[in-house]
């Protein structure tokens, strides 16, 4: 029983509701749990959670639920989290505070793809889902929305520092979601009248004094010109201070940036690229596959015509080898619990590697000594291997590391001076990609 976590996924954008409402102190909890659980099971159909994921995975119930939620329970909170086996991907946590804390019900729930909620009845299911919840746990304010488009808006901050976005929370409305529920306070901030009359999909009161607002029929669309339009005017109109030309030009810029970017890497350098593409936040990611089809790699120069190979100056090139082997080692060892494939020595795992080097900004964290002395001299060994183990190469040994070459065709390679290279800097791990250097010698080996 696998549960489909968003971290092993491919980035993709997703539908995020955050909701945060109040508990009934003076009522048992597992009977005061039970609209919300009632409410999931009813409306959720296609992505409901089939996972609790806690010390243990176990199949999705009501009572399961309930037990993982006592089992995780400290004096002040606990807290449950759900997941699907099956697409779409879900990721629910459900966090309870007791008092001393007001006592709440805290829920971040992410569904991927975004795309899932194109059909109007699966939407109008959410917003029911939402409702459900919203008038039994009264809000401050809750929302739904595409993450990406969250992260362009600035929320949850908008600007604010944290110190002063924590203190004054949704005190007012910086931003109009796909979904949203503001609260009594905030209703009453704006006036009851005028907020009931939002332009708007759907606006509706609830039992408790709050306001459930439904900009557009489908959440999958928000970045339509139609869709940005409808969320322009209501957020406009909620905010007569703000005006509408400026809101709509500012949501059409966000539509601009997320609007989808077709990869056009260069090829030598794709591998890595689309990984490095993947790991990024959800609204940089158009921006940055545009930057990288602009990139053009330096073409590798480490290398010398098969007839310039300088010849070997060691007395003993068996053990040479040897230690070209040990050094490649070292890299294993440092690399293999974040690096499973390193211990493979694969094209592949090199941009493992080329990878993990990047993401963890190797040559900015450590010290230069270190990586000059210990770095260099394992990467650039691990990589000869590859090339010797690939590609048919040959050894050629050097006193001086940098000058040791690997013959592969009708070139000798220079892998320490590769790495030395490599290891200059974040944006050196792109230049001098371990991946590109490979795939240039395999296309020159004949």
């Amino acid at each position: 029983m696998k549960a489909l976590e968003l971290h092993d996924l491919k980035a993709d954008d997703r539908l995020r509701l955050t909701f945060k409402g109040a508990l009934n102190p003076r009522v048992a909890l597992n009977r005061e749990l039970k609209p919300f659980i009632r409410a999931l099971e009813e409306y959720a159909d296609e992505w409901m959670p089939d996972v609790i994921s806690g010390k243990k995975q176990v199949q999705y119930s009501s009572p399961a639920l309930w037990k993982e939620l006592e089992e995780q329970r400290s004096e002040r909170t606990t807290v449950g989290y759900l997941y699907r086996t099956k697409w779409p991907a879900l990721e629910m946590s459900l966090r309870l505070w007791f008092p001393p804390r007001p006592p709440e019900l805290d829920l971040m729930l992410t569904v991927q793809p975004l795309s899932f909620f194109a059909e109007t009845e699966r939407c109008q299911r959410f917003v029911e889902m939402v409702r459900a919840w919203a008038s039994c746990y009264p809000v401050t304010y809750a929302a739904a929305h595409s993450q990406a488009d969250d992260q362009l808006s600035g929320a949850p901050d908008f600007g604010r520092d944290e110190k002063t976005a924590r203190r004054d929370g949704f005190d007012k409305i910086y931003e109009v979601s796909w979904l949203n529920v503001f609260g009594p306070k905030l209703v009453e901030t704006v006036g009851r009248e005028r907020m009931l009359s939002t332009p708007a999909h759907r606006v509706e009161e609830l039992p408790n004094g709050s306001v459930l607002l439904v900009t557009w029929p489908t959440a999958a669309d928000f970045a339509s010109d139609e869709a940005r339009e409808a969320q322009a005017r209501a957020h406009a109109h909620l905010r007569p201070d703000l005006d509408f030309d400026t809101l709509l030009r500012t949501l059409r810029e966000r539509s601009a940036a997320l609007a989808p970017v077709e990869p056009r890497f260069h090829p030598d350098v794709a591998p890595l690229l689309s990984r490095v593409v993947d790991s990024v936040a959800l609204h940089e990611r158009q921006r940055k596959i545009a930057e990288f089809n602009a990139y053009q790699p330096p073409e590798p120069d480490e290398w010398l015509p098969a007839g310039s190979a300088l010849p070997p100056d060691l007395d003993a090139p068996v053990r040479a080898r040897a230690h070209y082997s040990d050094l490649a080692e070292h890299l294993v060892a440092l690399l293999h619990s974040k690096v499973p494939s390193v211990f493979d020595a694969t094209p592949e795992s090199l941009t493992d590697v080329d990878f993990h080097f990047w993401q963890e900004e190797f040559p900015r964290i450590f010290e230069r000594k270190h990586i000059n002395a210990h770095a260099v001299p394992a990467i650039g060994a691990y990589l000869g291997e590859v090339l010797v183990r690939h590609l048919g190469g040959q050894w050629i040994p050097r006193r001086k590391l940098e000058e040791t070459q690997v013959l592969v065709g009708r070139r000798v390679w220079l892998p320490f001076l590769r790495a030395s290279r490599y290891m200059r800097s974040c944006q050196s791990l792109l230049d001098f990609s371990l991946t590109q250097l490979y795939r240039v010698a395999e296309r020159h080996r004949a």
